[in-house]
Parts: structure tokens; C-alpha cells; sequence
């Protein structure tokens, strides 16, 4: 595959910035030829074919000849299963495909003029003619990349969210086309949150979706309170205030309510330290099915040492996810599938690769070697299936 352009250099028909200053989270925008010299990465057998393994989120979407209009399967599936659908109007769909193909998964480097973290995954969908899902609305940012065959794109800025009863998928009642735009290899399509769209293969096509994670305020909240939760000793019990004979034995006194304002105050304190801890751990929580698998064999961290040096390379598993946060007070949190690591801020040379992807020489690592806790923190991600350490040389 053709590797995409730098992200300075993606056509996004402006540079990044004036492109995040006018439509991101704004406005839709259809770039033709986004990805110059693209080649599809996958073809739709190898699609059907993830489709068919257990760890593999996929759907099947049959607007018809299904037991009921719009009907959702749910794989693994059966090489079976596909041989049975009808030549027309239905839609595979399958999850996470950039944290399973390295080809897919090089597309996320032409979007890296945005935050990873705020990645969630690339879809890929296949769809012989007059496929699709039906017009709905999505309540994140996405891309939707043009990989195979021709798609037909129409949108509605402002739907009315009113959805068509007793269906499998949210589809809208009412979906009035305001523009229409067909998209070819390599052409790109972005898509604020909130605006409809209807998507409906012309030729046997596959689309690339590069959707954005937005965690609704509840889910936030509720992670950060399950967070404090834990944090509060369970051997702690209310305790009284200094009491007075009560004048009326019903009612909850005021004192009472203080003391209760006193200790929700203590266990709900944060500063900036316990968010960022908490926030990188939060959004690198890995999807079921997916995350790093410890090795069959564990190794010392003398042997990791030993291999480092000898010049073996180090490489992050793409199925986990990886987050930092920037400097303060001299340390930095690393976060790995839910799990956070403090470390001082000159490792960061060397930790950064490792979040960004990809292979990571030996040398990167070389001048931190003999700090026994940098050597200690590769250790356990690599015991954590995060991190493969590769074979000496010879």
C-alpha cells in the first residue's frame, strides 16, 4: 500500500489548522483525493474473513431478504453466510480493522493532525450495489474514506431525530437530502456530530470510517466517581458531630447535613494530577476482545535489558491502546489499556515512540538502560502484552 501523505501535507483542500478553524465540528466537507496514490489496504475476502473470527465485532445489515426489514446479524460468521445473501442491498460491517491489518491501520497516520486519543477505531464496511445502513445520525466526528467502488452520499445538517419504530438500527422517519456528493478511491468525506447522512454503494464498494471517540458527560462522571470511590477507605463510617438534644427527633439536623457536606467534600477532592492520572487510564480502557495478551513466557528484567542492548527493537501491540499526558512538576503519566505509569519527563524521548506506533529501534532506548525503573516499566508492559521485545540478533 501507498503510505499516506505526512499529516502536514494531507489534501485536505487548506492546511490542518484552517481546516479544524472552519469545519471541525462545524461543517461537512467533502475532499476529493485526500489520500493521493491511494491503494484499497484490504480486499473484501480478507474483510469476510475477520468477520469470521471470534475476537471480531461484525454485523450484517440486510435492508432486504432478511426476516424483517433492516435486519442485524451479529458474527462470528460462517464462510456460509455470505455465500446465502442476496446480490443487492445489504452491508458488511466490521470494527476495530486498524488495530487488526497494519495496512488499515497506517491510514490513522494521515489524521495525526489530531489528538490519538481521540481516534476510536477505523470500520470498514463492504456493500455490493444499493448497500448501505439507512440514514441515521452519528454523535462523533467522522472520515469516511473512499477504499473500493464508487458511494453515493447524501446529508441533512439539521434532522429531526425521530426514528423509525420496531427496527434493528436507529434509522431516521424523516431524511430530506440537502447535498449529494459521490465519492471515488481516495476521496474523503467529514461529518461533524449530528448530521445526517445516507450512504448507498453505486458498485460492489468498501468504505474506511475513522471515527472519533466523545464520551458523554455521564460516562464521564461516572468513571471519575467509580475512581474516588475506591479511593475512600471502607473502614471509614459516619461519625457524629458534637450533639445536642434533639428538639425534634424526625428531623435531620443541620449539623447532621454538614458533617455529610464535610466528608463528600474530602472524598470528592481532585487536583490536576489525580485527573490527568485518571483521564489516561479512562481513555485507553480497551474494547472486549481487544487489548494486549500476556506472553506465553515472561521475562526477566535483566533479560530485557540484556536484548535491548544487544539491539533487539521494541514494539507497541496495535490491538492496545496508548495515551500520555504532557510535563508536570518534572513527570509525565503513561497509560496503557486502563493501566497508568508515572515516569520523569527525560524518559519521555524514549516513550514517546512507543505511543506513536510502529517498530522503535533499539537505540532509542540505549541512554536510559542502566535506570533499573526505566527497564522496570518496559518490563511490565511487555508482561502486560503491550509490548513485544524483539529477538537478539543472530
Amino acid at each position: 500500500m501507498t503510505q499516506p501523505k505526512p499529516p502536514s501535507q494531507i489534501e485536505l483542500g487548506t492546511d490542518p489548522q484552517a481546516f479544524l478553524d472552519r469545519y471541525w465540528q462545524k461543517a461537512p466537507l467533502r475532499i476529493p483525493g485526500a489520500l493521493p496514490g491511494f491503494r484499497n489496504p484490504l480486499s473484501p475476502e480478507e474483510l469476510a474473513g475477520l468477520a469470521c473470527a471470534d475476537e471480531v465485532e461484525a454485523r450484517l445489515v440486510l435492508e432486504r431478504a432478511g426476516a424483517r426489514p433492516w435486519e442485524v446479524r451479529h458474527g462470528p460468521f460462517q464462510e456460509r453466510d455470505f455465500t446465502t445473501l442476496p446480490e443487492t442491498h445489504w452491508t458488511l460491517l466490521v470494527q476495530d480493522v486498524d488495530k487488526r491489518v497494519a495496512p488499515v491501520g497506517a491510514l490513522r497516520e494521515a489524521f495525526r493532525f489530531l489528538p490519538d486519543w481521540r481516534i476510536d477505531d477505523i470500520m470498514v464496511s463492504y456493500a455490493p450495489e444499493a448497500g448501505g445502513v439507512g440514514p441515521h445520525v452519528d454523535h462523533y466526528d467522522v472520515f469516511l474514506l473512499q477504499g473500493l467502488g464508487r458511494r453515493r452520499w447524501q446529508i441533512q445538517r439539521h434532522p429531526s431525530l425521530e426514528w423509525v419504530p420496531s427496527l434493528d438500527l436507529r434509522i431516521l422517519a424523516r431524511f430530506e437530502a440537502e447535498e449529494e456528493w459521490v465519492l471515488e478511491p481516495g476521496d474523503l468525506l467529514y461529518l461533524p456530530p449530528g448530521v445526517a447522512h445516507y450512504g448507498v454503494a453505486l458498485e460492489p464498494c468498501m468504505t474506511y470510517s475513522i471515527g472519533f471517540r466523545a464520551p458523554t458527560h455521564r460516562e464521564l462522571v461516572s468513571g471519575w466517581m467509580e475512581q474516588q470511590v475506591l479511593a475512600v477507605d471502607p473502614e471509614s463510617r459516619y461519625c457524629d458531630p458534637p450533639l445536642r438534644s434533639s428538639a425534634d427527633p424526625v428531623e435531620i439536623g443541620a449539623d447532621a447535613l454538614e458533617r455529610i457536606r464535610e466528608i463528600l467534600t474530602e472524598a470528592l477532592r481532585w487536583d490536576e494530577d489525580t485527573l490527568a492520572r485518571w483521564f489516561t487510564a479512562f481513555v485507553t480502557e480497551p474494547k472486549p476482545g481487544l487489548g494486549g495478551v500476556p506472553p506465553r513466557r515472561p521475562l526477566k528484567s535483566a533479560t530485557v535489558h540484556r536484548r535491548i542492548r544487544n539491539g533487539a527493537a521494541l514494539r507497541p501491540e496495535p490491538a492496545c491502546r496508548f495515551a500520555v499526558t504532557g510535563a508536570r512538576n518534572g513527570y509525565r503519566y503513561l497509560a496503557v489499556d486502563g493501566r497508568s505509569y508515572s515516569y520523569p519527563d527525560a524518559w519521555h524521548s524514549a516513550l514517546r515512540p512507543l505511543c506513536a506506533g510502529g517498530v522503535v529501534p533499539a537505540g532509542v532506548f540505549a541512554p536510559f538502560l542502566d535506570d533499573p525503573a526505566f527497564v522496570a516499566l518496559l518490563t511490565e508492559l511487555y508482561h502486560h502484552g503491550a509490548l513485544h521485545v524483539g529477538h537478539e540478533p543472530g
